[in-house]
């Protein structure tokens, strides 16, 4: 029976080292990729009074579709394809560079429409370049990146940190809401 996926697979995921189309990855990174950004000490990070700022866009998926992750890999021309964990079943497409992040991952996703991630990506493109530019290292822009990172993925709820920890006790990071 005839299949009516536009590249005619039946199942994109086991495309293998095939190319895949942008919009089914844009689809995919909807539903399984993660544009995140962590604040972490970093003691060296002094114009940011000791926290750095790591953007990062992942994708994850079970090892049994790791080639997937490679075509990704290969798509963007960046980042690169470890486990999750040790033991662990789930492999992962990790970018971290912030120049590779401005220079690949942005243009792709800003030329499309995220559904589902969509707010987030925003958010996120906002912090790369500021990271980049090094902007952040201004206390209203560092404090306007905190906040964006804490409004992405359901509003920061797995952060182990209260966002008044990390923008300190300054009038502004009391009175201002967090998203």
């Amino acid at each position: 029976m005839g299949s009516e996926n536009p590249l005619g697979g039946d199942n994109q995921q086991e495309t293998g080292s095939a190319y895949l189309a942008p919009d089914w990855i844009v689809g995919f990174v909807d539903g399984e990729g993660c544009f995140s950004v962590s604040i972490h000490r970093n003691d060296l990070a002094t114009p940011t009074n000791g926290w750095q700022i790591q953007p990062t866009f992942q994708v994850s998926q079970h090892v049994d579709h790791v080639e997937v992750l490679h075509g990704l890999q290969s798509f963007f021309d960046c980042g690169r394809v470890r486990m999750k964990g040790k033991g662990s079943s789930v492999a992962v497409y990790v970018v971290h560079s912030t120049i590779a992040l401005e220079e690949h991952i942005l243009p792709f996703f800003e030329s499309r429409d995220l559904q589902v991630k969509r707010g987030d990506f925003v958010a996120f493109a906002r912090i790369v370049r500021a990271v980049r530019q090094r902007s952040h290292h201004r206390r209203d822009v560092f404090e306007e990146v905190v906040r964006l990172a804490y409004g992405m993925n359901q509003r920061g709820k797995q952060r182990k940190r209260p966002i008044e920890e990390i923008l300190g006790s300054s009038e502004t990071a009391r009175q201002a809401p967090v998203d």
